[in-house]
């Protein structure tokens, strides 16, 4: 899962950066709305963590452009202000939540995982395709029954299969997706993933799931 990170006060940048990271997000930042604006026009986000008090343009301004450009990555907005009006803007202009300075690091995560699961219409953070299975707040893969260890990668790739189960995504997609802006592999990198991926959920199973669209990318289903 991808993340924006867009704070200017740089040291609860750096940390909020890192402690997503950490919990297995690939995390880009920026620090101010103009810089906001041309992540977001570049990038495939899962979702924006955002202040609203920032240079050059507020965190409102910013939602309010992307939403007028139909772009429905859903966003949390953060705030020193504790007030009715500040809240309600927020939400008026298109947030899905909202978070007061200072907050807790485990209720921003609670809060993201709901906000992801609710934007793509889903009312679980399990997933099932055929015999497999991915449970993404454990982090936990099987397949008929049997654990199955992923890196981090391989997971965020697998993860971005499931959520998209049934359609086909490019190469290009899956890589704007699952990396940064700071990654600077290889082009067959997905590739090189998608072989990993097939070695370990794929190759000890009769049934395949992990299906190659000549010209277009990968798809994972269950073909009957």
């Amino acid at each position: 899962m991808r993340l924006l990170v867009v704070e200017d006060e740089k040291d609860l940048n750096r940390v909020l950066s890192k402690r997503l990271a950490n919990e297995g997000y690939s995390v880009d930042s920026c620090f101010d709305g103009e810089e906001a604006l041309d992540y977001i026009e570049t990038g495939e986000f899962d979702a924006i963590i955002m202040d609203i008090m920032m240079p050059k343009r507020s965190g409102i301004e910013v939602l309010k452009i992307i939403r007028a450009q139909d772009n429905h990555t859903p966003v949390i907005l953060l705030t020193a202000k504790d007030s009715i009006a500040d809240r309600v803007a927020g939400l008026d202009a298109g947030a899905e939540d909202y978070l007061v300075k200072p907050f807790a690091f485990e209720e921003l995560l609670a809060r993201l995982r709901a906000m992801i699961r609710k934007s793509a219409g889903f009312s679980t953070n399990i997933f099932t395709v055929g015999s497999l299975m991915i449970d993404v707040n454990a982090h936990i893969v099987t397949r008929e029954g049997k654990e199955i260890n992923l890196s981090a990668k391989e997971f965020d790739i697998l993860e971005y299969l499931v959520r998209n189960q049934g359609v086909v995504l490019s190469r290009e997609k899956i890589e704007n997706h699952v990396w940064n802006f700071d990654y600077a592999g290889g082009t067959n990198v997905v590739d090189v993933y998608i072989r990993y991926l097939r070695k370990k959920i794929d190759d000890p199973f009769s049934t395949k799931l992990i299906h190659t669209i000549r010209g277009k990318g990968y798809v994972l289903r269950v073909d009957v």
